[in-house]
This record gives C-alpha cells, structure tokens and sequence, in this order.
C-alpha cells in the first residue's frame, strides 16, 4: 500500500503513526492486525517495520514538520493519530481524528488548548533558564493504558460506520 491509499481524509479507518520517538509501535502493530487497520509508520528516518500488508513504513523528507504535514494532510475522521506532540495532536482534532498519546491518553478539543498553553509554557521556563525536569519515566501501566485506549478508539470508529 502506498502513498495514494491515503490520499486524504475518507471514510477509511486507519492508523496514523508519529513514529519518530514513539514507544509503543510494537502495541500499535497488534492492534492493527487484531483489527484488520491499515497503520502509517511516518518518520524522517528508516524505522525497521513488520512484514505486513497492513503496515506501511512513510519516510518523509528531512524538512522542518515533514512528518507532522504528512499525517496531519491525511487525519480526519476514521483516522486514529499517535503522537506526542501536542501542535501536531491540535490539527489532528481539529480535522477530526481520534488522537492518542503514547500513554493512551486522549487529545480533544476540550484538553489541546490546555495541552498546548501547557506546552508552551513549559518551553517559555525553559528558554528563561528555569530547570524544569523532564517527563515521568514511560511505565507498564503507560503501556497498557495505550492499549485499551487504541482497542477502545477502533471498536468505536468500527461501529460509528469506519472500516478498515
């Protein structure tokens, strides 16, 4: 499956993967094939990918937000976005993709304002000098929320009407 299989948004179920720093893409792989989902591996560099019709490896030019323009011209409603990037997670709910933090933590239109504002924020202190940590460690139970988060959002596209 190639680049034409998603050219835009449409009625498609599908996975669309920020795969650059992802932790979970072996957990998104299992869903997909459970489910029958075609899923997008998107990066700026080779990530090695299974052997499986469903999963489709998109490397993206070295340009500045290459990968976050590719998914973010190909989310809307069917599609379900992993990432972490929140400005990325915000065009993706405002085209109406279901988006998914690694942690399985959802992105809506309610929680990315507040998302972002925190974001930035955050980069403000750290432009300022203030030392301001680090996220918490991925964790098991990061890990398994993920999963049930990314079964649940399937299972609800499937009966709203979306096939893979």
């Amino acid at each position: 499956m190639g680049d034409d299989a998603v050219a835009g948004p449409g009625p498609a179920l599908r996975i669309l993967v920020d795969a650059d720093a992802c932790p979970v893409k072996d957990e998104i792989y299992r869903v997909a094939a459970r489910h029958g989902a075609p899923c997008f591996v998107v990066a700026n560099s080779f990530i090695r990918t299974p052997r499986d019709q469903q999963v489709t490896f998109i490397r993206v030019g070295d340009g500045f937000d290459a990968a976050d323009n590719w998914i973010a011209d190909r989310s809307g409603p069917g599609a379900v976005v992993v990432t972490a990037d929140v400005p990325l997670a915000s065009r993706c709910v405002a085209a109406g993709a279901v988006v998914l933090g690694p942690d399985g933590r959802g992105f809506t239109e309610n929680s990315v304002g507040m998302a972002l504002a925190m974001r930035n924020l955050m980069q403000d202190l750290r432009e300022a000098g203030a030392v301001t940590g680090g996220p918490r460690p991925f964790s098991a139970r990061d890990r398994s929320a993920f999963l049930s988060a990314l079964d649940l959002a399937i299972v609800r596209l499937k009966r709203s009407g979306f096939a893979p």
